[in-house]
């Protein structure tokens, strides 16, 4: 079992910057990938960003690619998102993911086994 804990949540205005954190704990060693989802009010949970546990290869959606930046850090079993030039658009609950498993449909919510609580972003305009 692995659990995960978001943190670095908050208000922030538009053009703004956050980090989000997530810490691991558990069987952290049976970890392929992590990832970040977000979810606003009466919208489907969708795919920011993802990273593979040992090689450390990052993916993007559209929408965040060159803005944000997702990184992992081993050792402390954490996993961040630096997130640059908000937009009021993308206020949501940020949620952590990770999966033991690799697989090629990682931007589908479904494909990811373990999720963490979720951390509220919201950017003001």
């Amino acid at each position: 079992q692995v659990q995960l804990v978001e943190s670095g949540g908050g208000l922030v205005q538009s053009g703004g910057s956050l980090r989000l954190s997530c810490a691991a704990s558990g069987s952290i060693f049976s970890i392929n990938r992590m990832g970040w989802f977000r979810q606003a009010p009466g919208k489907q949970r969708d795919f920011v960003a993802a990273v593979t546990w040992s090689a450390g290869r990052t993916y993007y959606s559209d929408s965040v690619k060159g803005r944000f930046t997702i990184s992992r850090d081993n050792a402390k079993g954490t996993v961040y998102l630096q997130m640059n030039s908000l937009k009021p658009e993308e206020t949501a609950v940020y949620y952590c993911a990770a999966d033991p498993t690799w697989s090629t449909y990682f931007m589908k919510s479904t494909s990811w086994y373990y999720w963490g609580q979720g951390t509220q972003v919201t950017v003001s305009s």
